[in-house]
């Protein structure tokens, strides 16, 4: 624990530097995703659509700016820091905003786009049910398998790809 610290400290402060970008990417495809329901967009669902998002970023905007800050308090005391309380507290609380609290907004994001998806047809069957999969596994698994942190972006990489060949492939008639 904390060795990355000496060692890759100049790219999780780049990492930490892109979350921002990120972000505004997430902002922009909610914003997509509101277009594309257009006028069939439900008051209930819109409304945990959009907290569930915000609330998404509002933590990965908070645990990335304590692993910025970890990483700082680190580069002004190298030998004494990282075995410190202070590192440990820092440490658990990104673990706990990511793992837990994130990734179970994240999941009720899927969840509720998936159900708008079946409800409108504003998004493929398959895709839908692939975000109930990924949600559930997402609210009641997270913590123990890792590699569910990148199934979120991964699920939202492909949706905004299907949404992208669907604006192309759009027939004049339509």
């Amino acid at each position: 624990a904390g060795a990355w610290l000496t060692t890759r400290a100049p790219t999780v402060a780049l990492a930490m530097n892109l979350v921002p970008l990120s972000g505004v990417a997430f902002l922009w495809f909610i914003g997509v995703l509101r277009d594309r329901l257009g006028m069939h967009e439900d008051r209930l669902f819109a409304t945990v659509f959009l907290g569930s998002g915000l609330l998404f970023l509002a933590m990965l905007f908070l645990s990335a700016a304590t692993a910025g800050g970890i990483v700082l308090l680190h580069a002004a005391d190298p030998q004494r820091f990282a075995g410190s309380q202070t590192f440990a507290f820092g440490r658990v609380v990104v673990y706990e905003i990511v793992n837990i609290y994130a990734l179970k907004m994240a999941a009720v994001f899927i969840m509720v786009v998936s159900t708008l998806a079946l409800r409108t047809r504003f998004l493929a069957r398959w895709i839908a049910l692939l975000g109930y999969a990924i949600a559930l596994m997402l609210m009641f698994n997270s913590r123990y398998v890792e590699w569910m942190l990148l199934s979120f972006p991964l699920w939202v990489l492909l949706v905004s790809l299907y949404i992208l060949w669907d604006n192309l492939h759009v027939h004049p008639t339509a």
